[in-house]
């Protein structure tokens, strides 16, 4: 079943000086129940904003988007943020996490808006989620005090705890060491795996985009499939590669 399908999608900005700055360019995508799939791109190629109009925080400047076969243009702004909250988990690069708060609260507030059984157990429900990602003893840690590799596991809980068909991660791994990053993807796809979502990874990292079944590239606004065994064996690093925020070479 097509979860989200994009149909030649385009995303545009008027500057200060009139001119018009194009940051996506007929972008066609669908993805599916089930489906992980990985975006690599150099920062600046679009991939962020890509992300957030998969996940519905961001309209495009034309085409079209279907969640589950629904037209998200055509609804209404409650009944859009309601499909969201429900449906879809994002991972954000900034974590996004609320200050002051422990980090229990922070991941228990996403099933402020559940139903039944999720919302009465949703302290359980979260602090279970945390000790997953290896934070069951910080619990009650203020959120801003934690270390950077720390947030981005709070962050990534509280993506999951409403078990989202959808999961939108933006470098999930780009806070984190080698062996934390990749006990990480290893969640993600755990929890994937367990509720049929989709999982989609922008990620500057071609051993954490390898993970995925279907890969793509992002290159100044275009989207297309990307042969990641051969940017292996073409080694395309550079030391720009390394950065947080830059994507590796990807030769199509």
């Amino acid at each position: 079943m097509t979860l989200v399908e994009l149909r030649d999608v385009t995303k545009s900005v008027v500057l200060p000086d009139d001119s018009t700055l194009e940051i996506l360019r007929g972008i066609s995508l669908e993805v599916g129940a089930g489906d992980h799939v990985s975006i690599v791109g150099r920062s600046g190629s679009g991939k962020s904003t890509l992300l957030n109009i998969l996940g519905m925080l961001d309209a495009p400047t034309s085409g079209s988007v279907a969640f589950e076969g629904r037209e998200v243009r055509r609804m209404r702004q409650g009944r859009l943020d309601r499909l969201r909250g429900d449906n879809v988990g994002f991972v954000f690069q900034q974590f996004n996490l609320l200050p002051g708060r422990t980090a229990l609260e922070n991941v228990m507030m996403p099933l402020g808006h559940a139903k039944g059984a999720m919302f009465w157990r949703r302290r359980r429900i979260a602090s279970d989620m945390l000790d997953r990602v290896g934070l069951g003893h910080r619990l009650e840690q203020i959120a801003d005090r934690l270390s950077g590799g720390e947030q981005q596991r709070v962050a990534i809980a509280r993506a999951l705890v409403r078990r989202p068909v959808l999961i939108l991660a933006d470098e999930p791994t780009g806070a984190l060491d080698i062996e934390t990053g990749a006990r990480v993807m290893a969640l993600l796809d755990e929890v994937a795996t367990e509720t049929d979502a989709a999982l989609v990874t922008i990620t500057h990292d071609l051993h954490v985009a390898a993970r995925a079944r279907r890969h793509y590239r992002l290159d100044a606004g275009v989207l297309a499939t990307a042969d990641l065994a051969r940017a292996f064996a073409a080694s395309t690093l550079d030391p720009r590669d390394h950065a947080p925020d830059t994507a590796v070479q990807v030769i199509a």
